[in-house]
C-alpha cells in the first residue's frame, strides 16, 4: 500500500463541498432566507405543502449547524426555529388582514410542531457534537502544550546544573536560569 491512504469517493465528495462559516447572526440569516425561499416555492408550485416544507426544514437545520463557526454553535439550535416561522408565513392559509394571517401562521407552528422539533434536535445534535470534538481537541492540545513545556523544563533545569559530578565545583552555565518549578524544590 502506498504511504498515503486510499479516501473513499465519498469522503473526495464531501471535501468538495463548500464550506463556509458563518456567524452566529449569519448563520440565522441564511436558514431564514432559505426556508423563506423554501416557503415561497412551496406556495408557488405545491400550493403550499407542508410535508414538502417540513422535509426541506430537516436538511436546512442541519447544513445550518454544520456551517456555523465554532465559536457560535450555540446560536444554530436557536436560529433554526425562527428560521422554520419564518419560512412558514407563506405557506400559512390566512385571510382577513394581519390578525387573521398570524392566527394562520400560528395555527401552521402548532400542527407543523414535529417538524420543527425535529430540525430544532437536528440543529442541536450537531452543535453539540461540534462542541464536544472542539473540546477534546483543546484538551489534547493542552495536553501536548504541557508534555512539552515539562520537557522543556527538565531540560533548562539540567543546563542550568551546569556539569555533573567530578573534580572541581558544580557551577551554572552563564545566562541559564533556574525554572520556578525547580527552584521551589
Amino acid at each position: 500500500m502506498s504511504p498515503r491512504q486510499r479516501v473513499s469517493p465519498l469522503a473526495q465528495r464531501l471535501r468538495g463541498l463548500p464550506n463556509p462559516r458563518f456567524t452566529g447572526l449569519g448563520a440565522g440569516l441564511f436558514a431564514a432566507a432559505t426556508m423563506l425561499a423554501i416557503g415561497f416555492l412551496d406556495r408557488l408550485l405545491l400550493d403550499g405543502a407542508p410535508l414538502v416544507y417540513g422535509v426541506l426544514f430537516l436538511p436546512v437545520s442541519a447544513v445550518t449547524a454544520l456551517w456555523v463557526r465554532t465559536a457560535d454553535l450555540v446560536t444554530a439550535p436557536i436560529s433554526v426555529p425562527i428560521a422554520f416561522a419564518v419560512g412558514a408565513y407563506p405557506i400559512a392559509d390566512g385571510e382577513g388582514g394581519f390578525g387573521g394571517r398570524t392566527m394562520a401562521l400560528v395555527t401552521t407552528l402548532a400542527v407543523h410542531a414535529g417538524w420543527l422539533y425535529g430540525g430544532t434536535l437536528i440543529a442541536g445534535l450537531i452543535a453539540s457534537v461540534r462542541k464536544v470534538r472542539q473540546m477534546g481537541r483543546r484538551q489534547s492540545a493542552r495536553e501536548a502544550a504541557a508534555r512539552a513545556g515539562a520537557t522543556r523544563a527538565g531540560a533548562t533545569a539540567y543546563r542550568a546544573a551546569g556539569p555533573g559530578p567530578g573534580p572541581g565545583p558544580r557551577t551554572r552555565a552563564p545566562g541559564a536560569t533556574v525554572p520556578r518549578a525547580v527552584r521551589r524544590g
